[in-house]
């Protein structure tokens, strides 16, 4: 039912977010859009097979949206922490084509539908109330393309690609029952750890590299 659609850097800055993520690649990633809709923007890097990558931060010139803004990021403070502490790679994004019915089962974790653009919206984004990531972002964010598969051609494509990326969590046991009910395809593999830590491993032009 859910697809693995892409990985989320969530950054105090994108210019923080591209430095690590040149650090951790070796690959400079471009820029790719302003949502002004949600008061953010993001850099993004194709990983293979319709999956890609992308570093997200507030927008310090757009306006603030009508609601909480998604992946956290109105929460300046926590994403500095979390970013201090090298959770860097911070979540992940997975595909659906039946948004309503998995809200109508886990709306608690996912949050409410919000159509994307506020107008002339072509897709569903699933967000919590007060916009924080599910689960503390053991679970991923939800997204309904309406049918229409986002578009490879416009993210930039080095070479990279994703091989595995693994979920440290305390308490791994739940977290696996509902990627289970979920049907996820390639979720991360689940280990247990002290705390919420993603890490991906990516083959690059230059070899393989660890992503976190």
């Amino acid at each position: 039912m859910l697809k693995l659609d892409h990985l989320t850097i969530v950054a105090p800055s994108l210019a923080e977010g591209v430095a690590h993520v040149r650090e951790c690649l070796d690959l400079d990633v471009p820029f790719g859009q302003r949502h002004s809709y949600m008061g953010s923007y993001n850099h993004l890097l194709q990983l293979g097979d319709t999956v890609y990558l992308e570093i997200v931060a507030l927008d310090p010139a757009a306006d603030a949206p009508c609601r909480r803004r998604w992946f956290g990021l109105d929460d300046q403070a926590r994403v500095r922490s979390d970013w201090e502490d090298g959770r860097r790679l911070r979540g992940w994004v997975a595909r659906t084509d039946a948004i309503d019915a998995i809200l109508a089962a886990h709306g608690n974790i996912f949050g409410d539908k919000v159509p994307l653009p506020t107008v002339n919206s072509s897709f569903d984004f699933a967000i919590p109330n007060d916009g924080t990531l599910p689960l503390g972002g053991a679970a991923p964010s939800i997204i309904d393309r309406r049918g229409r598969p986002r578009a490879m051609e416009t993210i930039a494509d080095f070479g990279a690609r994703l091989r595995s990326f693994t979920l440290e969590h305390p308490h791994p046991a739940p977290i696996d029952k509902l990627y289970r009910s979920l049907q996820i395809d390639r979720p991360p593999q689940l280990i247990e750890g002290p705390s919420l830590r993603y890490r991906a491993h990516i083959q690059t032009p230059a070899g393989p590299r660890e992503l976190t």
